[in-house]
């Protein structure tokens, strides 16, 4: 009861200070204008004093995604437009494309170095890296397989409609092919600053993993290079972010001219072949993709797709694998992918995983070889598969891969190199495809090896827990 009353009391004594506080004098009484300008600046206080989410939802931006799909849009109907005075597109549109990709281009080397260096540190064994590696490269030697048979398949199914284009007068100089034990020497850099500076990603892997590995082996000692390493990551990951958030205007940039110039061509006799490599990027990315993401990485396929959206549509506008490598990460990071097998797997794939070149040289084999009157046989065509997947390592971090690959296929049939003349004035379209599923298969590559990588350490943990 002595608690009841205590409370009681205290109740009372509220009551009577505010009614001792209610104005008894009528001039002290507030009017009815002073109570509402008194409401009003009650309730600017109470927005003020709210939290941002109202303001958040009225300035939600778009998705970066829709923005770049806004500006391709946007770009070809400029470029469309501009087909009779594509000077203008090529003199004053393309230069500020050109700024974007060198800040791309700026951007990549240290990120490739320092995110390989962070993932090496993060995984904390020699072994797991060899792992990673090794299946990493296996899935590519595989894809691009398949990548060739597709474009083998289509080119043959579309071979009566190409159009035969006179082979007359044709020349191409063939740019030499590195051998084999070159390309094995060249993967180890001789300085320290030259594969930084020229953007040799072969080599940038090889000295993060060096670097990496040195690190782990010191032990404590190590540690402040590891803060240190984690720290330049974190500061040239911010770099990306803001370099990225100019990628629809890039976007529009790069590929306004590029339709300004080759409007005529897609139109012209050229169409059915473009077609046709299209229709087989489409349907490897659609089938295979689809089925390892599936089967291998237990994730929804859509959802796959779905997530490199923003990834895809810049490679196809800007036609570079390594320029959207920044992008690429951040795609896969996002649709759950571990941040140290992201940055191991992807700058590799960006080198050597070459899908989209595999099935341009299958389709354009095909056609250069109609235009000459040749039909291929099986076992040509046994060959060019084998050669097209050989040579995607084999020419790995070679600047302009695209056509001196092509170049090996068609020596190893025996059609004239002359031929890509043929198809090398568009080849700028053909690899806006072949980038597109370059990246993509770099990119399901990547979500493969993280979730088998988190398979592997749940087993570890349950075998460390059961005994």
């Amino acid at each position: 009861m002595g608690k009841k009353d205590e409370r009681f009391r205290e109740t009372l004594k509220e009551e009577v200070s505010e009614a001792e506080n209610v104005p008894t004098n009528p001039s002290e009484v507030p009017t009815a204008a002073e109570a509402v300008d008194t409401a009003q600046e009650a309730l600017q206080k109470g927005l003020e004093a709210m939290p941002e989410e109202g303001q958040k939802r009225k300035r939600k931006k778009m998705p970066l995604a829709s923005q770049i799909f806004i500006a391709m849009i946007l770009a070809i109907i400029a470029g469309l437009l501009l087909q009779p005075h594509a000077a203008f597109a090529d003199n004053y549109i393309h230069p500020f494309g050109t700024i974007f990709l060198n800040l791309i281009k700026f951007i990549i080397a240290p990120i490739v170095l320092f995110s390989i260096m962070a993932g090496v540190l993060s995984l904390s064994d020699i072994k797991k890296v060899g792992i990673i590696g090794g299946t990493t490269i296996i899935y590519y030697l595989f894809t691009t397989a398949f990548a060739t048979t597709i474009g083998l398949i289509f080119a043959n199914i579309f071979k009566p409609f190409f159009p035969l284009l006179s082979t007359s007068g044709l020349s191409y100089e063939v740019t030499e092919s590195t051998s084999v034990m070159d390309t094995i020497v060249n993967i180890f850099p001789s300085n320290f600053l030259t594969p930084i500076t020229q953007s040799n990603m072969l080599q940038v892997i090889v000295m993060a993993l060096i670097i990496g590995f040195a690190i782990i082996l010191l032990g404590k000692k190590g540690e402040p290079a590891v803060k240190a390493i984690n720290l330049c990551n974190d500061i040239f990951m911010k770099c990306m972010d803001m370099i990225l958030k100019l990628s629809p205007i890039g976007v529009f940039c790069l590929l306004c001219p590029v339709i300004a110039d080759n409007g005529p061509a897609i139109i012209g006799s050229f169409a059915i072949v473009l077609l046709t490599a299209y229709i087989a990027y489409i349907v490897h990315m659609g089938v295979i993709y689809s089925t390892t993401v599936r089967t291998l990485g237990h994730m929804s396929p859509l959802k796959f797709f779905k997530g490199m959206m923003p990834a895809m549509m810049f490679a196809f506008s800007s036609a570079s694998s390594v320029g959207t490598l920044p992008l690429n990460m951040d795609c896969c990071e996002k649709m759950g992918a571990s941040k140290e097998v992201a940055s191991f797997v992807l700058p590799l794939g960006a080198t050597i995983n070459m899908d989209g070149t595999a099935i341009y040289q299958g389709v354009c084999t095909i056609f250069i070889a109609a235009c000459y009157g040749i039909t291929l046989t099986p076992q040509q065509m046994v060959t060019i598969v084998l050669t097209a997947t050989l040579a995607s390592i084999g020419t790995a971090g070679v600047p302009g891969a695209g056509p001196i690959m092509l170049a090996m296929v068609l020596q190893s049939v025996g059609l004239p190199v002359e031929g890509i003349a043929l198809v090398y004035g568009i080849d700028r379209i053909f690899d806006m495809g072949r980038t597109t599923v370059n990246i993509t298969g770099d990119a399901s590559c990547t979500m493969i090896v993280s979730y088998l990588q988190k398979r592997r350490e749940k087993k570890s943990a349950a075998r460390m827990a059961n005994v």
